[in-house]
Protein backbone atom coordinates (compact mmCIF):
# COMPACT_ATOMS: atom_id res chain seq x y z
CA UNK A 1 0.00 0.00 0.00
CA UNK A 2 1.56 3.27 -1.16
CA UNK A 3 1.85 5.97 1.51
CA UNK A 4 -0.01 9.15 0.66
CA UNK A 5 2.34 12.19 0.83
CA UNK A 6 1.40 15.18 2.97
CA UNK A 7 0.15 18.24 1.03
CA UNK A 8 2.60 21.16 0.89
CA UNK A 9 0.48 23.69 -1.05
CA UNK A 10 -1.50 26.03 1.23
CA UNK A 11 -5.16 26.71 0.40
CA UNK A 12 -4.57 30.46 0.16
CA UNK A 13 -1.72 30.18 -2.40
CA UNK A 14 -2.45 31.42 -5.89
CA UNK A 15 -0.36 30.25 -8.87
CA UNK A 16 -0.24 31.17 -12.48
CA UNK A 17 -1.04 28.38 -14.93
CA UNK A 18 2.61 28.10 -15.92
CA UNK A 19 3.78 28.07 -12.31
CA UNK A 20 1.24 25.42 -11.38
CA UNK A 21 2.25 23.29 -14.35
CA UNK A 22 5.94 23.67 -13.51
CA UNK A 23 5.26 22.77 -9.88
CA UNK A 24 3.29 19.68 -10.91
CA UNK A 25 6.06 18.66 -13.31
CA UNK A 26 8.64 18.94 -10.52
CA UNK A 27 6.54 16.94 -8.11
CA UNK A 28 5.89 14.15 -10.61
CA UNK A 29 9.50 13.87 -11.76
CA UNK A 30 10.77 13.97 -8.17
CA UNK A 31 8.32 11.33 -6.97
CA UNK A 32 8.94 9.01 -9.94
CA UNK A 33 12.60 9.29 -10.99
CA UNK A 34 12.48 5.64 -12.14
CA UNK A 35 9.55 3.28 -12.45
CA UNK A 36 8.92 -0.08 -14.16
CA UNK A 37 5.47 -0.70 -15.60
CA UNK A 38 4.04 -3.82 -17.18
CA UNK A 39 1.33 -3.50 -19.76
CA UNK A 40 0.11 -4.08 -23.32
CA UNK A 41 1.31 -1.88 -26.19
CA UNK A 42 -1.26 0.16 -28.08
CA UNK A 43 -1.35 2.96 -30.67
CA UNK A 44 2.29 2.62 -31.79
CA UNK A 45 3.38 5.57 -33.96
CA UNK A 46 6.87 6.46 -35.23
CA UNK A 47 7.17 10.18 -36.00
CA UNK A 48 9.32 11.56 -38.82
CA UNK A 49 11.72 12.71 -36.11
CA UNK A 50 12.35 9.05 -35.22
CA UNK A 51 10.63 9.28 -31.81
CA UNK A 52 8.07 6.56 -30.97
CA UNK A 53 4.74 7.50 -29.38
CA UNK A 54 2.45 4.82 -27.93
CA UNK A 55 0.55 3.70 -24.84
CA UNK A 56 0.79 0.91 -22.31
CA UNK A 57 -2.49 -0.24 -20.91
CA UNK A 58 -4.24 -2.87 -18.87
CA UNK A 59 -7.91 -3.45 -18.10
CA UNK A 60 -8.17 -0.36 -15.90
CA UNK A 61 -5.90 2.40 -17.20
CA UNK A 62 -3.80 3.79 -20.06
CA UNK A 63 -0.44 5.59 -19.80
CA UNK A 64 1.11 7.56 -22.65
CA UNK A 65 4.68 6.50 -23.44
CA UNK A 66 7.49 8.13 -25.41
CA UNK A 67 10.68 6.44 -26.63
CA UNK A 68 13.22 8.94 -27.92
CA UNK A 69 14.95 7.94 -31.14
CA UNK A 70 18.31 7.66 -29.33
CA UNK A 71 16.91 4.94 -27.04
CA UNK A 72 17.67 1.42 -28.35
CA UNK A 73 14.71 -0.91 -28.95
CA UNK A 74 15.96 -4.54 -29.20
CA UNK A 75 12.88 -5.94 -30.97
CA UNK A 76 10.05 -4.92 -33.24
CA UNK A 77 7.16 -3.30 -31.38
CA UNK A 78 3.77 -4.73 -32.24
CA UNK A 79 0.20 -3.96 -31.17
CA UNK A 80 -0.95 -6.04 -28.23
CA UNK A 81 2.58 -7.09 -27.23
CA UNK A 82 3.03 -7.38 -23.45
CA UNK A 83 6.13 -5.52 -22.29
CA UNK A 84 7.88 -4.07 -19.26
CA UNK A 85 8.94 -0.46 -19.74
CA UNK A 86 11.42 1.34 -17.50
CA UNK A 87 11.55 5.13 -17.34
CA UNK A 88 10.48 8.21 -15.48
CA UNK A 89 7.19 10.08 -15.26
CA UNK A 90 6.92 13.63 -16.46
CA UNK A 91 4.17 16.01 -17.54
CA UNK A 92 3.45 17.81 -20.78
CA UNK A 93 2.05 21.20 -19.73
CA UNK A 94 0.89 22.15 -23.25
CA UNK A 95 -1.71 19.39 -23.10
CA UNK A 96 -2.04 19.12 -19.38
CA UNK A 97 -1.26 15.40 -19.29
CA UNK A 98 1.37 13.11 -17.87
CA UNK A 99 3.52 10.60 -19.74
CA UNK A 100 6.32 8.10 -19.28
CA UNK A 101 9.72 8.68 -20.89
CA UNK A 102 11.14 5.19 -21.54
CA UNK A 103 14.83 4.41 -21.35
CA UNK A 104 14.49 0.61 -21.58
CA UNK A 105 11.87 -1.82 -22.89
CA UNK A 106 11.70 -5.60 -22.72
CA UNK A 107 9.19 -8.29 -23.42
CA UNK A 108 7.23 -9.42 -20.42
CA UNK A 109 8.73 -12.87 -19.89
CA UNK A 110 9.89 -15.71 -22.10
CA UNK A 111 6.32 -16.89 -22.59
CA UNK A 112 5.37 -13.65 -24.32
CA UNK A 113 8.45 -13.84 -26.57
CA UNK A 114 7.75 -17.43 -27.54
CA UNK A 115 4.14 -16.60 -28.32
CA UNK A 116 5.21 -13.72 -30.52
CA UNK A 117 7.77 -15.90 -32.31
CA UNK A 118 5.24 -18.68 -32.85
CA UNK A 119 2.75 -16.28 -34.42
CA UNK A 120 5.45 -14.82 -36.67
CA UNK A 121 6.63 -18.30 -37.60
CA UNK A 122 3.12 -19.30 -38.71
CA UNK A 123 2.80 -16.16 -40.78
CA UNK A 124 6.13 -16.62 -42.58
CA UNK A 125 5.59 -20.35 -43.05
CA UNK A 126 2.26 -19.61 -44.73
CA UNK A 127 4.19 -17.51 -47.27
CA UNK A 128 6.37 -20.54 -48.10
CA UNK A 129 9.61 -19.07 -46.75
CA UNK A 130 10.42 -22.29 -44.87
CA UNK A 131 9.55 -24.78 -47.64
CA UNK A 132 12.06 -27.59 -48.18
CA UNK A 133 11.78 -27.07 -51.93
CA UNK A 134 13.56 -23.74 -51.49
CA UNK A 135 16.59 -25.30 -49.81
CA UNK A 136 19.86 -25.29 -51.77
CA UNK A 137 22.67 -27.84 -51.34
CA UNK A 138 25.97 -26.67 -49.89
CA UNK A 139 28.96 -26.58 -52.25
CA UNK A 140 31.35 -29.53 -51.88
CA UNK A 141 34.57 -27.47 -51.74
CA UNK A 142 33.87 -23.73 -51.41
CA UNK A 143 36.72 -21.42 -52.34
CA UNK A 144 35.39 -18.35 -50.49
CA UNK A 145 33.09 -18.19 -47.46
CA UNK A 146 31.15 -15.07 -46.44
CA UNK A 147 30.50 -14.58 -42.72
CA UNK A 148 27.95 -12.15 -41.29
CA UNK A 149 28.67 -11.55 -37.60
CA UNK A 150 30.37 -9.25 -35.14
CA UNK A 151 34.09 -8.85 -35.87
CA UNK A 152 34.84 -8.70 -32.14
CA UNK A 153 32.70 -11.64 -31.06
CA UNK A 154 33.89 -15.12 -30.19
CA UNK A 155 31.75 -16.61 -32.98
CA UNK A 156 33.97 -15.20 -35.75
CA UNK A 157 37.14 -16.38 -34.03
CA UNK A 158 35.69 -19.86 -33.54
CA UNK A 159 34.76 -20.08 -37.23
CA UNK A 160 38.22 -18.97 -38.37
CA UNK A 161 39.98 -21.39 -36.03
CA UNK A 162 37.88 -24.36 -37.12
CA UNK A 163 38.34 -23.54 -40.82
CA UNK A 164 42.12 -23.38 -40.39
CA UNK A 165 42.08 -26.76 -38.63
CA UNK A 166 39.95 -28.50 -41.26
CA UNK A 167 40.56 -27.04 -44.72
CA UNK A 168 41.80 -23.43 -44.99
CA UNK A 169 39.71 -21.28 -47.35
CA UNK A 170 39.36 -17.58 -48.04
CA UNK A 171 36.95 -15.85 -45.60
CA UNK A 172 35.17 -12.53 -46.18
CA UNK A 173 33.61 -10.84 -43.13
CA UNK A 174 30.63 -8.51 -43.25
CA UNK A 175 30.74 -6.81 -39.84
CA UNK A 176 27.35 -6.55 -38.16
CA UNK A 177 26.14 -6.01 -34.64
CA UNK A 178 24.35 -9.11 -33.41
CA UNK A 179 22.39 -7.58 -30.54
CA UNK A 180 20.35 -4.45 -30.11
CA UNK A 181 18.06 -2.27 -32.17
CA UNK A 182 20.16 -2.14 -35.36
CA UNK A 183 21.27 -5.79 -35.35
CA UNK A 184 18.47 -7.13 -37.56
CA UNK A 185 18.97 -4.47 -40.23
CA UNK A 186 22.75 -4.99 -40.29
CA UNK A 187 22.51 -8.78 -40.52
CA UNK A 188 19.98 -8.53 -43.37
CA UNK A 189 22.23 -6.00 -45.10
CA UNK A 190 25.16 -8.43 -44.86
CA UNK A 191 23.19 -11.23 -46.53
CA UNK A 192 22.02 -8.88 -49.28
CA UNK A 193 25.56 -7.56 -49.79
CA UNK A 194 27.06 -10.99 -50.51
CA UNK A 195 24.19 -11.82 -52.87
CA UNK A 196 24.61 -8.54 -54.71
CA UNK A 197 28.39 -8.88 -55.06
CA UNK A 198 28.16 -12.66 -55.72
CA UNK A 199 31.71 -12.97 -54.39
CA UNK A 200 31.32 -16.00 -52.08
CA UNK A 201 30.29 -19.64 -52.50
CA UNK A 202 28.41 -19.95 -49.22
CA UNK A 203 27.25 -17.59 -46.42
CA UNK A 204 27.41 -18.23 -42.66
CA UNK A 205 25.26 -16.06 -40.37
CA UNK A 206 26.64 -16.55 -36.88
CA UNK A 207 26.31 -15.44 -33.26
CA UNK A 208 27.33 -17.01 -29.97
CA UNK A 209 24.88 -18.07 -27.31
CA UNK A 210 22.84 -15.73 -25.17
CA UNK A 211 19.46 -15.12 -23.59
CA UNK A 212 16.38 -15.48 -25.77
CA UNK A 213 15.91 -11.71 -25.77
CA UNK A 214 19.47 -11.24 -27.06
CA UNK A 215 18.88 -13.58 -29.99
CA UNK A 216 15.64 -11.90 -31.14
CA UNK A 217 17.24 -9.95 -34.03
CA UNK A 218 17.70 -13.29 -35.82
CA UNK A 219 13.94 -13.84 -35.72
CA UNK A 220 13.05 -10.45 -37.19
CA UNK A 221 11.16 -10.58 -40.49
CA UNK A 222 13.81 -8.55 -42.30
CA UNK A 223 16.46 -11.17 -41.48
CA UNK A 224 14.23 -14.16 -42.26
CA UNK A 225 13.20 -12.71 -45.62
CA UNK A 226 16.81 -11.90 -46.55
CA UNK A 227 17.87 -15.48 -45.73
CA UNK A 228 15.00 -16.98 -47.73
CA UNK A 229 15.75 -14.73 -50.73
CA UNK A 230 19.48 -15.58 -50.82
CA UNK A 231 20.50 -17.29 -54.07
CA UNK A 232 23.80 -18.24 -52.38
CA UNK A 233 23.55 -21.26 -50.02
CA UNK A 234 23.23 -19.98 -46.43
CA UNK A 235 24.02 -21.64 -43.09
CA UNK A 236 22.54 -20.37 -39.84
CA UNK A 237 24.85 -20.82 -36.86
CA UNK A 238 23.13 -18.78 -34.13
CA UNK A 239 23.32 -19.56 -30.42
CA UNK A 240 23.77 -23.04 -29.04
CA UNK A 241 22.18 -26.41 -29.79
CA UNK A 242 18.83 -25.80 -28.01
CA UNK A 243 18.40 -22.29 -29.47
CA UNK A 244 16.07 -22.05 -32.47
CA UNK A 245 15.60 -18.71 -34.21
CA UNK A 246 13.35 -18.11 -37.21
CA UNK A 247 16.40 -17.66 -39.47
CA UNK A 248 17.10 -21.36 -38.83
CA UNK A 249 13.92 -22.30 -40.72
CA UNK A 250 14.66 -20.03 -43.67
CA UNK A 251 18.35 -20.99 -44.00
CA UNK A 252 19.39 -23.81 -46.31
CA UNK A 253 21.15 -25.55 -43.41
CA UNK A 254 20.90 -24.98 -39.67
CA UNK A 255 24.07 -25.51 -37.62
CA UNK A 256 23.91 -26.00 -33.83
CA UNK A 257 26.72 -23.47 -33.19
CA UNK A 258 29.02 -21.15 -35.18
CA UNK A 259 31.74 -23.80 -34.89
CA UNK A 260 29.30 -26.39 -36.22
CA UNK A 261 28.63 -24.15 -39.21
CA UNK A 262 32.34 -24.08 -40.04
CA UNK A 263 32.47 -27.88 -39.80
CA UNK A 264 29.54 -28.26 -42.17
CA UNK A 265 30.84 -25.95 -44.85
CA UNK A 266 34.27 -27.56 -45.44
CA UNK A 267 35.55 -31.14 -45.11
CA UNK A 268 38.54 -32.20 -43.07
CA UNK A 269 41.79 -32.88 -44.91
CA UNK A 270 41.60 -36.53 -43.83
CA UNK A 271 38.06 -37.03 -45.15
CA UNK A 272 39.01 -35.35 -48.42
CA UNK A 273 42.02 -37.66 -48.83
CA UNK A 274 39.78 -40.65 -48.10
CA UNK A 275 37.26 -39.47 -50.70
CA UNK A 276 40.06 -39.15 -53.26
CA UNK A 277 41.36 -42.62 -52.42
CA UNK A 278 37.86 -44.08 -52.81
CA UNK A 279 37.40 -42.29 -56.11
CA UNK A 280 40.79 -43.52 -57.35
CA UNK A 281 39.88 -47.09 -56.38
CA UNK A 282 36.55 -46.87 -58.21
CA UNK A 283 38.26 -45.47 -61.32
CA UNK A 284 40.85 -48.26 -61.25
CA UNK A 285 38.10 -50.86 -61.00
CA UNK A 286 36.12 -49.33 -63.87
CA UNK A 287 39.18 -49.10 -66.14
CA UNK A 288 40.27 -52.64 -65.33
CA UNK A 289 36.79 -53.96 -66.17
CA UNK A 290 36.73 -52.05 -69.44
CA UNK A 291 40.21 -53.29 -70.42
CA UNK A 292 39.17 -56.90 -69.83
CA UNK A 293 36.10 -56.37 -71.99
CA UNK A 294 38.13 -54.78 -74.79
CA UNK A 295 40.68 -57.60 -74.65
CA UNK A 296 37.92 -60.20 -74.98
CA UNK A 297 36.45 -58.37 -77.95
CA UNK A 298 39.87 -58.24 -79.65
CA UNK A 299 40.44 -61.93 -79.03
CA UNK A 300 37.05 -62.72 -80.56
CA UNK A 301 37.94 -60.90 -83.79
CA UNK A 302 39.13 -63.32 -86.51
CA UNK A 303 41.26 -61.72 -89.23
CA UNK A 304 41.56 -63.72 -92.45
CA UNK A 305 44.79 -63.84 -94.38
CA UNK A 306 44.83 -62.75 -98.09
CA UNK A 307 45.68 -66.33 -99.12
CA UNK A 308 42.62 -67.60 -97.27
CA UNK A 309 40.45 -64.99 -98.96
CA UNK A 310 41.77 -65.97 -102.44
CA UNK A 311 41.25 -69.64 -101.66
CA UNK A 312 37.68 -69.00 -100.51
CA UNK A 313 36.96 -67.09 -103.71
CA UNK A 314 38.54 -69.94 -105.73
CA UNK A 315 36.26 -72.35 -103.94
CA UNK A 316 33.27 -70.21 -104.76
CA UNK A 317 34.32 -70.14 -108.45
CA UNK A 318 34.65 -73.93 -108.43
CA UNK A 319 31.19 -74.20 -106.94
CA UNK A 320 29.81 -71.91 -109.63
CA UNK A 321 31.62 -73.89 -112.37
CA UNK A 322 30.20 -77.18 -111.10
CA UNK A 323 26.79 -75.62 -110.94
CA UNK A 324 27.17 -74.31 -114.48
CA UNK A 325 28.36 -77.70 -115.72
CA UNK A 326 25.32 -79.28 -114.20
CA UNK A 327 23.07 -76.65 -115.72
CA UNK A 328 24.71 -77.07 -119.14
CA UNK A 329 24.43 -80.82 -118.98
CA UNK A 330 20.78 -80.56 -118.14
CA UNK A 331 20.26 -78.00 -120.87
CA UNK A 332 22.05 -80.19 -123.39
CA UNK A 333 19.99 -83.20 -122.36
CA UNK A 334 16.80 -81.21 -122.69
CA UNK A 335 18.04 -79.84 -126.05
CA UNK A 336 18.71 -83.33 -127.40
CA UNK A 337 15.28 -84.43 -126.28
CA UNK A 338 13.75 -81.48 -128.06
CA UNK A 339 15.87 -82.18 -131.19
CA UNK A 340 14.57 -85.70 -131.26
CA UNK A 341 11.03 -84.43 -130.93
CA UNK A 342 11.33 -81.85 -133.71
CA UNK A 343 13.68 -83.82 -135.95
CA UNK A 344 10.96 -83.91 -138.55
CA UNK A 345 10.68 -80.15 -138.47
CA UNK A 346 13.90 -78.78 -140.00
CA UNK A 347 13.05 -75.12 -139.73
CA UNK A 348 12.00 -75.38 -136.12
CA UNK A 349 15.05 -77.46 -135.41
CA UNK A 350 17.32 -74.88 -137.00
CA UNK A 351 15.80 -72.12 -134.86
CA UNK A 352 16.03 -74.14 -131.73
CA UNK A 353 19.62 -75.04 -132.52
CA UNK A 354 20.42 -71.41 -133.01
CA UNK A 355 18.88 -70.49 -129.65
CA UNK A 356 20.72 -73.29 -127.96
CA UNK A 357 24.02 -72.24 -129.53
CA UNK A 358 23.47 -68.69 -128.25
CA UNK A 359 22.68 -70.01 -124.79
CA UNK A 360 25.81 -72.12 -124.83
CA UNK A 361 27.88 -69.17 -126.01
CA UNK A 362 26.37 -67.05 -123.23
CA UNK A 363 27.13 -69.68 -120.65
CA UNK A 364 30.67 -69.96 -121.94
CA UNK A 365 31.02 -66.21 -121.68
CA UNK A 366 29.82 -66.35 -118.07
CA UNK A 367 32.39 -69.03 -117.32
CA UNK A 368 35.15 -66.98 -118.87
CA UNK A 369 34.06 -63.85 -116.95
CA UNK A 370 34.44 -65.69 -113.68
CA UNK A 371 38.08 -66.55 -114.46
CA UNK A 372 40.72 -64.32 -112.83
CA UNK A 373 42.33 -64.05 -116.30
CA UNK A 374 39.43 -61.91 -117.38
CA UNK A 375 39.96 -59.74 -114.30
CA UNK A 376 43.56 -59.25 -115.47
CA UNK A 377 42.33 -58.44 -118.96
CA UNK A 378 40.33 -55.50 -117.51
CA UNK A 379 43.56 -53.81 -116.45
CA UNK A 380 44.18 -55.41 -113.05
CA UNK A 381 47.40 -57.13 -112.01
CA UNK A 382 48.47 -59.60 -109.29
CA UNK A 383 51.46 -58.70 -107.13
CA UNK A 384 53.38 -61.55 -105.48
CA UNK A 385 56.32 -61.72 -103.13
CA UNK A 386 59.40 -63.92 -103.48
CA UNK A 387 57.49 -66.87 -102.05
CA UNK A 388 54.90 -66.48 -104.76
CA UNK A 389 52.21 -65.38 -102.31
CA UNK A 390 49.79 -62.62 -103.28
CA UNK A 391 50.46 -59.24 -101.63
CA UNK A 392 47.22 -57.39 -100.69
CA UNK A 393 48.61 -54.45 -98.65
CA UNK A 394 51.54 -52.01 -98.70
CA UNK A 395 53.38 -53.93 -96.01
CA UNK A 396 54.82 -56.61 -98.36
CA UNK A 397 57.84 -56.44 -100.70
CA UNK A 398 56.75 -57.17 -104.34
CA UNK A 399 58.82 -59.69 -106.35
CA UNK A 400 56.65 -60.08 -109.48
CA UNK A 401 53.65 -58.56 -111.21
CA UNK A 402 51.32 -60.70 -113.39
CA UNK A 403 49.41 -58.98 -116.24
CA UNK A 404 46.99 -60.47 -118.74
CA UNK A 405 49.77 -61.10 -121.19
CA UNK A 406 52.62 -62.16 -119.00
CA UNK A 407 54.64 -61.82 -115.76
CA UNK A 408 57.27 -59.18 -114.94
CA UNK A 409 59.96 -60.13 -112.42
CA UNK A 410 61.14 -57.31 -110.10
Amino acid sequence: MLEKPAPFVKPDMIFSVSDASALLKTVVETAFPTIRIRGELSGITRATSGHIYMSVKDAGAVINVIIWRSTPVPFKLEEGMEVIVTGKFTTYPARSNYQLIVNDIEMAGVGAILKMLEERKRKLAAEGLFDESRKKPLPKLPQTIGVVTSPTGAAFQDIQNRLRERFPVHVLLYPATVQGETAAREVAAGIEYFNKMNNVDVIIVARGGGALEDLLPFSEEIVVRAAAASHIPLISGVGHEPDWMLIDFAADVRAPTPTGAAEMVVPTKLSLIQDLDNLSHRLDTVFATRLVGIKQKIENISIKSPKQVVMEWGQRIDDVARTMDLIISNKMKMARQKIDVVATFPNILANKMNMLNQAIIHLGTMLNSLSYKNVLARGYAIVRNKAGKIISSNTGVPASIEFKDGVIKL
